[in-house]
């Protein structure tokens, strides 16, 4: 019974205690994230001097058309392992159905015909 009656103002002990912690180790995250940025790009306008800024952000949105190609075989291996998944899920879900003595019905047509 002792345990209990701490037991509200330990936990919002922690939770002030664990924000403030959270927010200053975000914090120095943060300011060295933008020490390191700041660097890169003292180093990108040295070596470009008189040709136009390109944020390092910017650069990496554009691909050669060989990575837009492996891009979309990607896709596509992942559309195909996605469809593969739902058919093995579609019988798994059809053979638990008939081991539990349910009818062979799916679960939307089940739901379907329960709301009519």
């Amino acid at each position: 019974m002792s345990q209990r009656d701490g037991f509200a103002s330990g936990f919002l002990a922690g939770t002030i205690f664990g924000s403030i912690i959270g927010g200053i180790v975000g914090a120095v995250i943060v300011s060295r994230k933008n020490e390191e940025l700041t660097a890169e790009e003292v180093e990108l306008t040295n070596g470009q001097a008189g040709s136009k800024k390109v944020a390092p952000k910017r650069r990496q949105m554009y691909a050669s058309e060989n990575e837009a190609m492996e891009i979309e075989t990607a896709r596509r291996s992942l559309e195909d392992k996605i469809a593969q998944l739902n058919a093995t899920i579609d019988e798994v879900r059809q053979q638990l159905g008939n081991v539990n003595g349910s009818s062979t019905q799916s679960v939307n047509d089940r739901s379907l015909t329960q709301d009519s």
